[in-house]
């Protein structure tokens, strides 16, 4: 069965999700999956392809533009963009994409703001109708 896992952030600045995306792709990694992010656009994508390689120094946490090589176990996407594998979908985008749904697991990263939590309430929503195991984290 498929399953969602929502992380639940004290902090409500779209910063603190992108650090705590970086430290929980090095965990994903270290359970041999492929992890594809959504993004919500081109430059989104961009800044966190700069991102996870300055994250922490002696971090190496191997990614690429979706479509570009050479090819790693970490993708970064955005729109229609989907890579060829369905183990991990990592939601940064508001909306869920129906999908996204074929991957073995879903992650969303909910921080304070109130479009971040309006949107993954309804995306938690929809992952229940889909009949995904849930799992919530709540890190505050």
């Amino acid at each position: 069965m498929s399953r969602a896992d929502y992380y639940i952030l004290a902090d409500a600045d779209p910063d603190s999700r992108e650090l705590f995306l970086c430290r929980l792709c090095e965990k994903i990694l270290g359970l041999g999956l492929r992890i594809y992010i959504h993004m919500p656009s081109e430059e989104d994508a961009t800044r966190l392809d700069q991102r996870l390689w300055a994250f922490r120094a002696e971090a190496f946490v191997p990614h690429v533009i979706l479509g570009k090589k050479p090819s790693a176990p970490i993708e970064i996407g955005f729109g229609g963009q989907r890579p060829d594998h369905r183990d991990v979908f990592i939601n940064l985008a508001l909306s869920l994409p129906e999908d996204a749904f074929g991957f073995q697991r879903i992650v969303e990263i909910v921080v304070q703001d109130a479009a971040i939590l309006e949107a993954t309430r309804q995306n938690y929503q929809r992952c229940r109708e889909q009949g995904l195991e849930l799992h919530r984290t709540d890190m505050r």
